[in-house]
């Protein structure tokens, strides 16, 4: 090592030593802290700096690679992450600078490491100590409030009864609850504790009664023998743990004892985090010029929200701005570069958005759309942006770059695991520092599938999927969440989900009214269509060489058959109804699901000079179809069920459902299209059903599920004595219609 490198080494290191730091701490504001020291010292350094392909370091002052990392890390994972670093040319040394002590070698790869433990200096993560509210004097927030001082419980002061503003004491957040310190030793242990590396998760053994106890108070503790309990590998869980060591302590298998001290580092940390989270803190405020508009208080109060949260869903009904309130957020962190994951239809949109509201050092940031299923070595860029069908050709590759901000803008698109899309976005959000999910609707065919949602942002924080569906659900292996509420209660108490309405934050916004329409059908249309479906069900009950496969294929088609019969038989009849709400002079959003109902409506409509947007078409014609209708220039809007995320089209006074979905958030997302800031009028929504085929069936259907997505969103439920009873109505209406169909006949299903 040269003498120049030396002297810059010793150097920066000497500066860094004068860091001033407090418990609250995320990671992203210890390297905002370590740059502004660098900075004062008269040090020149660049944030998180690309030195190999998929290798980014924190800091780089000249040749000087500074890796932060918050708590007590893993000594392998971090050494191995150190070699990397060392291995590239534009690295001379390392400094290692964490919360508490790390044993690291003086040299990698022949540079030399040195490390900083803020603990041994300052007594920062120790759980007695309080925060100097003097130590951060000269380091400045992003323009931010500064941790140490007493936040304001709402933006305008609340007055207590003797009229002084109501404020929380920092010293209070950051002292820990009795549950979370160091167990004291009483002479003798009930079990032992252990890391099981197979199943990733903590290991109790010993005494039966102590172990039983684990898995009947602990969320998440997975079904295991007598004398043995499974606790996940997440913080939550973690302080749980510590909680019981409080009564019965354990013996912590030395080879895990590092191991367990990071992570009841990391539940101390979540629990200052929660305490930060639910005290009302002051709104954030991006640097000025860093964001181009104005958020009312509420999308204030969601941006703060996402400030303050590593992991963590923004579940705002749909037309309250959520995609605003992420730029708002990213313009105050300034952690780049971020990647943004959304449906296909929405990628330009989001470009749109961005070069709208962010600036970044006076210029808009750079934005690259990631193209095609085979992977390419990416231009540097601020915001990367890819859709959900692109993630099973980048599987490998995305997760390489390690983006430290990622965002999954209408996150129920992962809520089916076992697919390729699904394990891609699970790789991408392991190597995340922070990570977002948005959606209006997280769950759609049964509660259960907030799981698979939950997991991508935070895994293992509802526990395995076995231990979810015995807590949360009807049994092992049922996902009808029986309390749903209480499941989105919790969520929102622990920080992982925020969720606000139209009726919380937009009173003045005009109601919205459903209404339900019995409408004609077309009987010898009708009788006509069923009859394939006929000939489809005497196949199934005649023919006993069928597999199961080719058996479930043929139900699906009889589904399929009598919902695509009922909406053709009916679609002229709606079209006359729509006619009579156009000749009202009513703006109209018409949706069905089978693109030869969309035809009739073509048909039947002409006069009205309709727009279309069924996925039959490109992106420039989709355009030009909401700009017709946006600007006026028809009246009437008729859209596929599954294409309407995303769209903004309040002008709309009229919602008309001609065909209906199983998924109650099928309608609620095509309701929104039109209920969203801007709308101006009361919006009347038609559901349009028939006597005669499957909507009776859906209807039914979509009084279980209306009742799991409201409770679980923390909306009163519809209907829930009929929870139970009709759990699996969609999943059996195909053997409904076999069995009428026979019954009819007068004869038995097999």
């Amino acid at each position: 090592m040269s003498k120049v490198c030396t002297e810059n080494l010793d150097r920066v290191y000497s500066a860094l030593l004068y860091m001033r730091a407090p418990v609250v701490m995320s990671e992203h504001t210890l390297h905002e802290l370590a740059l502004t020291t660098l900075k004062n010292s008269g040090i020149e350094a660049m944030h998180e700096v690309l030195i190999s392909p998929g290798c980014r370091i924190d800091i780089l002052a000249g040749s000087i690679g500074i890796e932060i990392k918050r708590g007590r890390p893993n000594k392998k994972v971090l050494l191995e992450q150190l070699k990397k670093y060392a291995a590239s040319d534009s690295i001379g040394a390392i400094i290692l600078i964490t919360e508490k002590s790390v044993p690291m070698p003086d040299k990698i790869n022949r540079k030399p490491v040195k490390t900083i433990a803020l603990n041994r200096l300052w007594g920062i993560a120790t759980p007695t100590v309080h925060v100097n509210n003097n130590a951060l004097d000269d380091f400045a927030f992003n323009d931010c409030e500064k941790p140490t001082e007493k936040y304001l419980i709402k933006e305008e002061a609340e007055k207590t009864e003797e009229g002084i503003n109501k404020s929380i004491d920092i010293d209070e957040i950051n002292t820990l609850p009795s549950y979370l310190l160091e167990p004291i030793n009483i002479g003798r242990t009930y079990g032992k504790l252990s890391y099981n590396r197979r199943r990733k998760c903590w290991t109790i053994t010993g005494e039966p009664y102590v172990t039983e106890l684990a898995k009947r108070l602990f969320p998440g503790s997975g079904k295991a023998r007598r004398g043995t309990a499974y606790l996940p590998d997440h913080p939550r869980s973690v302080g749980d743990c510590n909680w019981l060591m409080q009564k019965y302590p354990l013996e912590i298998a030395e080879r895990d004892r590092e191991l367990w001290e990071s992570r009841i580092e990391a539940a101390r940390q979540r629990e200052i985090r929660l305490r930060f989270l639910h005290s009302g803190l002051k709104h954030i405020s991006p640097k000025e010029g860093s964001f181009i508009g104005k958020l009312m208080p509420f999308q204030k109060e969601g941006a703060t929200w996402l400030y303050h949260t590593q992991r963590g869903l923004l579940a705002d009904e749909m037309g309250l701005g959520k995609t605003v309130q992420v730029l708002y957020t990213i313009a105050a962190l300034k952690v780049f570069p971020v990647l943004i994951v959304v449906p296909a239809h929405l990628v330009r949109n989001w470009e749109s958005e961005i070069q709208r509201f962010l600036r970044l050092n006076g210029k808009t940031p750079r934005v690259h759309i990631i193209k095609g299923l085979t992977p390419y070595k990416l231009p540097e860029a601020d915001i990367y942006i890819v859709h959900y069908l692109l993630l099973r050709g980048w599987k490998e590759a995305l997760p390489m770059y390690a983006f430290p901000f990622v965002i999954f803008d209408e996150i129920q698109e992962l809520r089916h695991s076992g697919t390729e899309k699904y394990s891609s976005a699970s790789l991408i959000s392991s190597k995340a520092d922070r990570v977002i999910g948005l959606s209006g609707t997280p769950i759609y065919n049964n509660g259960g599938e907030i799981w698979n949602v939950v997991n991508i942002l935070d895994f293992h924080f509802l526990g395995d999927r076995e231990s979810f569906t015995r807590e949360w659900c009807y049994g092992y292996g049922n996902n009808i969440v029986a309390k749903p509420e209480l499941l989105g209660s919790f969520l929102r108490q622990e920080g992982l989900m925020l969720r606000r309405t139209k009726a919380e934050v937009l009173p003045e916004l005009p109601e919205k009214r459903r209404l339900v329409q019995h409408i004609d059908t077309d009987s010898q249309v009708y009788q006509a269509l069923m009859q394939p479906v006929i000939d489809n069900i005497i196949k199934w009950h005649r023919d006993t060489e069928l597999t199961p496969s080719e058996r479930a294929l043929l139900e699906g088609n009889i589904s399929q058959g009598q919902r695509q019969a009922t909406g053709i038989a009916k679609a002229a009849y709606v079209a006359q109804f729509v006619k009579a709400l156009l000749e009202s002079d009513e703006k109209v959003l018409l949706f069905a699901h089978h693109h030869a109902v969309m035809d009739i409506y073509k048909k039947e409509l002409k006069r009205h000079s309709p727009v279309f947007i069924t996925g039959r078409e490109n992106d420039t014609q989709k355009q030009r179809s909401i700009d017709r209708f946006t600007e006026g220039r028809s009246d009437i809007c008729c859209i596929s069920l599954r294409a309407a995320s995303g769209l903004n089209l309040q002008r709309a006074s009229c919602v008309v459902f001609g065909e209906l979905d199983w998924s109650p958030a099928i309608h609620s997302q095509a309701e929104d299209r039109a209920h969203r800031i801007g709308q101006k009028d009361s919006l009347l929504c038609y559901y349009l059903v028939a006597k005669e085929g499957s909507d009776a069936d859906i209807q039914d259907a979509l009084g279980l599920k209306v009742s799991q997505f409201m409770g679980l969103m923390g909306e009163k439920p519809q209907d829930k004595a009929r929870e139970t009873n009709l759990a699996n109505l969609a999943r059996n209406h195909a053997m409904r219609i076999i069995e009428k169909y026979l019954s009819n006949a007068g004869e038995k299903a097999v």
